[in-house]
Order: C-alpha cells, then sequence, then structure tokens
C-alpha cells in the first residue's frame, strides 16, 4: 500500500472516528513499517504498514529475555557450548566451557545484542535453539503476536522468522511490566565476568541519554531486516512505544513518532492501583476505604480534542464492613464526546474489619 494511499484512508478514518490517530499532521519517516503505541493502554496513535511480516532482526531478543526471565532463575548457572561460542554476527565474546548466570547472559543479549549469549539461553532453557524457538512462538501466541514466527533466539535471517511492528510493541509493551527487563533496556553501560575478569557491556540502543525519557528497548540489524528500533520513552508517568523497521536513519524516525506522540495527543487515564477515591465505611473499625483501578483505563486523543475527554469516578455513598482487599465498591470511566470509550472496576486497596458488636452500641 502506497504512502498517499494509506494517509487517504487515515484521514476517511478520522471523519468517522476523531479520537484516532491522524487529526494532528503526521510525522515524516524513513521506515517500511512502523508503529506508535500507548504502553498503558496498548492504544495504537499511528502505523504505517504495521501488519506486514517482517525480519526483526536482533529486536528478536525482547522475546529471549521474557522466556529467560520468566522460566529461569538470574542467578543459574550456564555452561557456554561451543555452539553457541561460535554463534556468528554480534557477540559478547563467549568461550567454550566458561560459565556464567543466566542473568549475566540476558543483560549480554538485551545491551551488547550478544548472539552468543541468546544461545547459551536457548540451550540452558530448553536443550536446543529449536526447542526453544518452540517455547517463543507460543509465548507470542499468548501475547496476541499471531502474525509472529520464531525459528531462533538471536534474528539471524531465516526465510521463516518473522514478525511485525505491531507484534513487536505487543512484545515491548509486556515486556516492559518486568521490572528487571525494564531496568536492563534501560542501562546504558554494565560488566559482567569475563575471561580477563571483566566484560564491558555497551547499549547499542543511542536514544538512551539522548532523547528526554527514553528508557528502551532493542535494536536490530541486518541486511535483510535493515535499520530496526523498538523505543520506549516516559514522561510524566505516560509511556510511549515506537517501532520502526526497515529504516534508512532509525533514531530519526524513533524521535519523530515519540516526539508525535508527546506533543500532538493528550491521555486521560487512570492507572491500575493508583487511588482514585475513599469510599465511606459503616460501622468499620477505620471510617473510609481508598479505592483504585483493577487495570489501566486510558484514552488517548489529538491535543486539540483534549476538551472533549472526561473521566468520571462513580462511587456508593457508603459500604458496610467488613471490606474485604479487592471488592468491587466503584467504576471509573473514559468518556470521549460523551462516549465511554475506556473503564475499570474499582476496588478497595485494603482490608476494613467491622467494629464489635458493643463498640457499635456504646457509639
Amino acid at each position: 500500500m502506497s504512502r498517499l494511499v494509506y494517509a487517504l484512508l487515515l484521514i476517511i478514518n478520522c471523519l468517522f472516528w476523531p479520537g484516532t490517530a491522524g487529526a494532528a499532521a503526521e510525522p515524516s519517516i524513513t521506515a517500511t513499517a512502523a508503529i506508535l503505541m500507548e504502553a498503558g493502554t496498548g492504544q495504537v496513535l499511528y502505523e504505517y504498514g504495521a501488519r506486514e511480516e517482517r525480519p526483526p532482526a536482533s529486536t528478536t531478543k525482547i522475546m529471549t529475555a521474557i522466556l529467560a526471565l520468566e522460566l529461569g532463575r538470574p542467578d543459574t548457572p550456564v555452561k557456554v557450548s561451543s555452539y553457541a561460542a561460535t554463534t556468528p554476527g554480534a557477540s559478547i565474546y563467549l568461550t567454550t566451557g566458561e560459565i556464567l548466570t543466566l542473568g549475566d547472559l540476558v543483560k549480554g543479549a538485551l545491551l551488547n545484542s550478544g548472539n552468543d549469549a541468546t544461545v547459551a539461553i536457548a540451550e540452558c532453557l530448553a536443550g536446543t535453539e529449536a526447542g526453544f524457538a518452540w517455547l517463543m512462538n507460543r509465548k507470542a501466541r499468548q501475547i496476541g503476536a499471531f502474525h509472529t514466527h520464531f525459528n531462533n533466539p538471536h534474528g539471524l535471517t531465516d526465510p521463516d522468522h518473522y514478525t511485525t511492528a505491531y507484534d513487536l510493541a505487543l512484545m515491548a509493551r509486556y515486556a516492559l511490566d518486568n521490572p528487571i527487563f525494564r531496568r536492563l533496556v534501560a542501562t546504558q553501560e554494565d560488566q559482567i565476568p569475563g575471561p580477563d575478569g571483566v566484560r564491558y557491556l555497551y547499549n547499542t540502543n543511542r536514544l538512551l541519554g539522548s532523547y528526554p525519557g527514553a528508557d528502551g528497548v532493542k535494536t536490530g540489524t541486518t541486511d535483510a531486516a535493515g535499520q530496526c528500533l523498538v523505543a520506549s520513552a516516559t514522561r510524566a508517568g505516560r509511556r510511549l512505544i515506537a517501532v520502526v523497521l526497515g529504516s534508512w536513519d532509525r533514531y530519526a524516525d524513533a524521535r519523530a513518532l515519540l516526539d508525535y506522540g508527546f506533543n500532538d495527543f493528550y491521555n486521560e487515564t487512570a492507572p491500575a492501583g493508583e487511588p482514585a477515591g475513599r469510599v465511606y465505611v459503616k460501622n468499620g473499625k477505620e471510617t473510609s476505604v481508598p479505592v483504585a483501578p483493577l487495570v489501566t483505563a486510558g484514552f488517548t486523543v489529538p491535543a486539540d480534542q483534549a476538551a472533549y475527554l472526561e473521566k468520571r469516578v462513580l462511587l456508593p455513598a457508603a459500604v458496610k464492613a467488613p471490606v474485604r482487599k479487592g471488592q468491587e465498591l466503584g467504576q471509573v470511566k473514559i468518556l470521549f464526546r460523551g462516549r465511554e470509550v475506556a473503564g475499570s472496576t474499582l476496588v478497595a486497596t485494603r482490608d476494613v474489619a467491622a467494629r464489635p458488636w458493643w463498640s457499635r452500641f456504646k457509639k
């Protein structure tokens, strides 16, 4: 689909649904495929060729790290095989027979993009690359990345190894919920043990330290994939994820997309777990209980339509004690032009016991 046709479709879409991306001037990018997503809600603010299956290069390592962190323990010792040590491409220069922890291998994979580290991870967790690829594909389907198929843990070119910009955004959004992953992809420099005492690791993502709020995620480059980047940035508690594949200048493209999201859109949100009000507790040991959204509810609109966005908190006047943590006590709704576009149940954030009957009688 040509860029002109795609732009015309976006304009037509906006005539019928003013809350979608496209009302503001769209960024000019060089990437063959791109997407901009709200990390909190998964709402897509911009996309071009984002559902087309393409080689992902080392952005594959997002999934490798997800499985390593979920299925293994960071302190697990891993003995490096000769097969892992001789993996071609980007490397942290593992040697046959040396032993590192799984956590150190994940650092090497995410920061230095070490292909050898990913094979060592795969062999540790699944015995073989093929077995690990099966786990990767199963996890991709669980996340909702249905146009993804992995054949290896590193992303070296393979005709049966592909994903989409949209699927990569889903994977990054999922992975960023993990605090260890979140910390690693925001780290510019680190070190792990090496044959001479230490290996120095330098993050390949040049947005870190150069773009305000940049905090991840992963680069990737092969001849087949071109320049790829899954980028994230957070400002005032709002995180955006930008993915560019087949780019001529991935950093300029990612900056343009992130600037577009932060500057040209307004976001109303009710984050999961953050207090949204209090409910009076009748006959309780405490007079009221805080409530918070069970899941994040939010919606994003072009900045010039922010006045049409509204958040409503609906709570009962009172509730009888006892109150259980997690008990449903209300709702929060996000409305755009009077229509509900997002929402969440509000739940009690702690228990409130009932006062003894003699205490109530005395009062």
